[in-house]
């Protein structure tokens, strides 16, 4: 008896259409990018820190009589408080969901689906980048009614400055997730989170402080993002900011790449 011939193809062509096959690149991004972005505004944690913070930090600094900011203090409270919004959002609420998205095996799992790596950190960091634009629009407006008077050019340059501080910030998050056990982020987000809150704020907290402790502020992604940012929405260009966000952003970017762990 003649045995089948099964190394063939048993069915016509078009038989199975249509062909399964992964996704295109683009949609697989644009739904992780979705995915992550759902998943953001719905913890309400991330909210709190995303939302509810920046917001009554702006109100409350501009109404209530804190320190002696001069006449134009909502110069000062508006990108200071977009720098808290973006340090929030960017540092402590990513690092701390990819730490537990790392304890539940979720990355784990992501990893196993045709996404590539990058589209999984790539989908992350455009879920941030969505909700801080969010924020720095929702944070504008609100400026604008308590008095808060931009340039076109000082909005042009913020946006530049907000994207260098979210990129910097973000990579900052990867490395602390993706590197350390979901308790430690928790804890160390945390901490860090409310250290270079504090730091900044020596910067807005007066006007004669030491030209020393003015730079080594200022070198600290936190106080370089929110001088920067101050800067930038008057018109000006702050280098040494700049300079500092690009040099911590690289730094931490080039060991997330090297350390990132998925499980």
């Amino acid at each position: 008896m003649t045995k089948p011939d099964l190394t063939g193809n048993r069915f016509e062509p078009g038989t199975f259409a249509p062909g399964p096959r992964p996704a295109p690149r683009l949609a697989m991004l644009a739904a992780q990018t979705r995915l992550d972005l759902v998943l953001l505004l719905r913890n309400g944690e991330q909210l709190l820190l995303t939302m509810f913070i920046p917001i009554t930090l702006l109100i409350g600094l501009a109404l209530l009589p804190f320190g002696d900011m001069g006449p134009d203090k909502i110069d000062k409270i508006v990108p200071a408080v977009m720098m808290v919004a973006v340090m929030s959002t960017a540092f402590t609420g990513q690092a701390i969901a990819i730490g537990f998205d790392r304890r539940y095996g979720a990355l784990k799992r992501l990893g196993a689906t045709p996404l590539p790596r990058w589209g999984i950190v790539a989908g992350k960091s455009g879920a941030v980048l969505l909700v801080v634009i969010l924020q720095a629009v929702l944070l504008g407006l609100i400026g604008v009614a308590l008095g808060w008077r931009p340039t076109p050019l000082g909005l042009l340059l913020g946006a530049v400055l907000i994207a260098l501080g979210t990129a910097t910030f973000a990579a900052m998050g990867l490395l602390l997730g993706g590197t350390l056990k979901a308790e430690v982020v928790l804890a160390l987000a945390n901490i860090l989170w409310f250290v270079m809150l504090g730091i900044a704020s020596v910067v807005f907290a007066s006007d004669e402080l030491p030209a020393v402790v003015h730079t080594l502020v200022r070198l600290v992604p936190s106080g370089a993002l929110a001088v920067a940012l101050e800067h930038a929405l008057a018109g000006g260009v702050d280098w040494l900011g700049v300079g500092a966000l690009l040099i911590w952003g690289t730094g931490a970017g080039l060991l997330a790449a090297r350390w990132f762990r998925f499980e």
